[in-house]
């Protein structure tokens, strides 16, 4: 097959576990997440911000299933990262954090602002001074607004393009509807920072027992609680319009990462008859229709998804754009060149490109364009 060439809106990098505990002062140091296993490997304590608690560690076979998310070999390791990237025809890359899962448990603003402060210079560093094909999603501290807004300036100023949110805010902060926000939408859109909230990212029980993400158990309960994870973003895009951000601050551009795209569609449908059929109680009220504000402002990346071409050629929506998901199982790394081709193969070259270059390039037109027939691409190394 021949080579489709495309920038992925959606990938994760492993940062080293012990970047917190080595690089924040001992005070500090001793607050960041950590846990220590039972010999019998069955439970573990997890202390954090000084609580903790005991969780139930997943059965072998699940545990198993969990490992293989990270077994892609540039995981953690960047050189070997870029020679799959090239393997794979994947060109540019937005690369979310792993060590941001923890962000909603902290308690203590200062260990929280100063722990992202370590994971955003890191990963500066590391990733974006490795190679420009490498796009770096920064931190903020939400426990208090005004760090998130301090921290989004200070990585703006440093040359970051995007900032990493969680489908829901931090527990102790309004929902995202709320315009207590608003100082932080207005600073996101003056710094042209892309918001990109990635689904699954909820916060989570940690003390429940069993892995993360469990909603639904009993019969379908894998399916049900896989296809649960996607409904925080378009929750996340409701409220974005609803609430009237989007319409106040028409610059900015927010991604929902991994969550598909006909979903987009449809949310714009039932919008908009809400705001319609239901005016009279609507507040605030909008200067752009929903449908409107959602086409212009919110991209959606997927990976296999056969039916998002659809949600462009069929419904009008030209912000799609694919993501690898890479390292993760639910990606394509391994087959995304048949993934390419069976998403792509017949489909019109000014839609193909849309898709697989056009709208990523549209968000972060730092990254050098994508190789030619007449120049192929570099080795993994190439910076």
């Amino acid at each position: 097959m021949n080579k489709i060439w495309a920038n992925s809106g959606d990938s994760h990098f492993l940062e080293p576990e012990d970047l917190w505990r080595t690089s924040l002062p001992a005070r500090l140091a001793d607050l960041v997440p950590r846990s220590e296993k039972d010999p019998d490997g069955l439970w573990e304590t997890v202390h954090i911000d000084g609580m903790s608690f005991r969780r139930q560690l997943p059965k072998p076979q699940a545990q198993e299933f969990y490992d293989a998310t990270h077994r892609a070999p540039g995981a953690r390791d960047l050189d070997l990262r870029l020679k799959d990237l090239d393997n794979e025809g994947v060109w540019g890359e937005l690369t979310f954090p792993s060590l941001g899962m923890w962000n909603s448990s902290f308690r203590t603003p200062e260990v929280l602002r100063e722990a992202v402060k370590v994971s955003n210079d890191w990963a500066w560093d590391k990733i974006a001074r490795r190679s420009p094909r490498l796009i770096p999603t920064a931190q903020v501290p939400t426990l208090i607004l005004e760090d998130a807004v301090a921290e989004l300036e200070r990585c703006a100023e440093i040359g970051y393009r995007a900032v990493f949110m969680p489908t829901s805010p931090h527990p102790k902060q309004k929902p995202y509807n709320h315009d207590s926000w608003e100082p932080f939408w207005a600073a996101a859109e003056r710094a042209n920072m892309v918001l990109a909230f990635h689904i699954g990212t909820e916060p989570v029980d940690l003390t429940a027992t069993g892995p993360s993400g469990v909603v639904h158990r009993g019969p379908g309960g894998a399916v049900l609680n896989y296809v649960e994870t996607t409904y925080s973003g378009q929750r996340v895009a409701t409220a974005m319009v609803a609430s009237g951000a989007l319409d106040r601050h028409p610059d900015l551009r927010i991604l929902i990462a991994e969550g598909g795209a006909t979903w987009v569609p449809f949310l714009a449908d039932r919008m908009e008859e809400g705001y319609r059929q239901h005016h009279m109680l609507v507040r605030p009220k909008l200067t752009r229709s929903p449908r409107e504000i959602l086409y212009s402002q919110v991209y959606a990346s997927f990976q296999h998804d056969s039916t998002a071409v659809a949600a462009m050629t069929a419904m009008g929506y030209n912000n799609v754009m694919w993501g690898s998901d890479y390292p993760h199982m639910e990606g394509t790394f391994g087959h995304t060149q048949e993934t390419l081709h069976g998403l792509f193969d017949g489909v019109d070259p000014a839609v193909k490109q849309r898709i697989t270059v056009g709208a990523f390039a549209e968000l972060f037109p730092s990254v050098p364009p994508l190789p030619t027939a007449d120049a192929p691409a570099p080795v993994g190394a190439t910076s």
